[in-house]
């Protein structure tokens, strides 16, 4: 039987810019070369008219969620027409859509987490995570399968939630590079940054990316210009900081434009030739749950990582040696001397040929279809 998709997406990710958006467009770009699919999106998103799958923004996001209600004859129209075999949700936010649909269709729920949003609402600060987390919980517990985005993440949700182990497995965040970038690529983009910004040959190249109104990367933000930069600059003269993002407050912004140490680029378009160009990717994060997407296509790039142990959660399985050094979480005299060590760029590190393989989409999705036909 061919494998037929009815993915449900709650939320803007067309077009996908940002690391969130990329995990569920990416997956289902990949996916839909292997399988039939159908996708259900909420109306504001975007749609290219040239997309190899179909994609039908009628749904409301998941601020008004329960609206979705008067469409359920309409997404059952859907199975029924498309001849869908598998019902898969991005996060929990629609999951009591997914489960009506199950009943009511006999079709298999399936159940694709980026993070467990609970978790993340109580570092938010949100007074209703508690609800959400008993929610979540019963989402999961209802879906035939769920994918979860690290390892770390899966057996959290499996204690936390009473989950049957058997029922639940990983989907990493993938990358559409297969190889190493070349020496003379990332010597050629560095060149450029140098040019650009009119700076010393010598100084040394940071970068760090990200949504920068999310509390978890705002946090990074006055990590980096109240804890890492002071500690920098009595020892190093010639470095910058790089800081590229879309959605940051008007404060944040000021703040940035007049730190003489940081580079505020706003939102680029193409992100690859930061990453390539660039000395090192720091990851002062402490807050949140999930993959760090930017940490996985920083790596990709051939870029060493400095982070904080909670934003390397993803990455136990391969041995990635110097390429990510992890500190503890809120030693940022270590994160700064970490800093001051990195080698300059001609001091090239390649990526482990494990990296490509476990993390490139190809081999996820394949891994996904196994779990899918079952």
């Amino acid at each position: 039987m061919q494998l037929s998709v009815l993915g449900i997406v709650s939320y803007k990710v067309f077009p996908a810019h940002m690391g969130g958006q990329k995990y569920i467009a990416d997956y289902y770009a990949q996916l839909s070369k292997h399988a039939k699919l159908v996708l259900a999106v909420s109306r504001d998103n975007t749609v290219d008219r040239f997309s190899p799958y179909k994609v039908l923004p009628f749904l409301f996001n998941h601020w008004f969620g329960p609206l979705n209600i008067i469409y359920i004859y309409k997404l059952y129209q859907i199975i029924k027409k498309e001849k869908i075999n598998v019902i898969l949700i991005d996060h929990t936010y629609f999951g009591w859509l997914g489960i009506i649909l199950q009943f009511i269709t006999n079709k298999k729920l399936v159940i694709k987490s980026a993070n467990i949003e609970s978790l993340r609402f109580k570092d938010m600060g949100r007074s209703g995570w508690r609800l959400y987390d008993q929610y979540e919980g019963w989402v999961h517990r209802n879906a035939i399968l769920n994918f979860f985005i690290t390892d770390e993440e899966k057996k959290l949700a499996i204690n936390r939630w009473n989950l049957l182990p058997a029922t639940c497995e990983t989907l990493k965040y993938g990358v559409k590079l297969k190889e190493q970038i070349s020496k003379a690529d990332r010597a050629h983009c560095r060149n450029l940054l140098i040019h650009e910004h009119n700076l010393n040959p010598h100084t040394k190249l940071f970068l760090f990316n990200g949504t920068l109104d999310y509390l978890p990367n705002s946090d990074a933000l006055y990590v980096i210009t109240q804890e890492l930069v002071f500690r920098m600059e009595s020892f190093l003269t010639h470095y910058k900081i790089f800081i590229c993002g879309n959605q940051i407050s008007s404060e944040w912004e000021k703040v940035l434009l007049q730190n003489p140490h940081v580079i505020y680029k706003g939102f680029v378009h193409d992100i690859a030739p930061y990453y390539k160009g660039t000395d090192c990717f720091i990851c002062p994060i402490t807050l949140g749950t999930g993959i760090k997407t930017k940490i996985v296509e920083a790596i990709a790039h051939g870029l060493p990582v400095i982070a904080c142990r909670k934003s390397s959660e993803g990455f136990t399985d391969i041995n990635l040696g110097k390429q990510l050094r992890i500190i503890d979480n809120y030693n940022w005299n270590a994160f700064a001397d970490a800093m001051l060590e990195i080698d300059h760029y001609y001091n090239y590190i390649e990526t482990p040929e494990a990296f490509y393989t476990a993390f490139n989409w190809e081999t996820i999705v394949q891994d996904s279809i196994l779990s899918l036909q079952k």
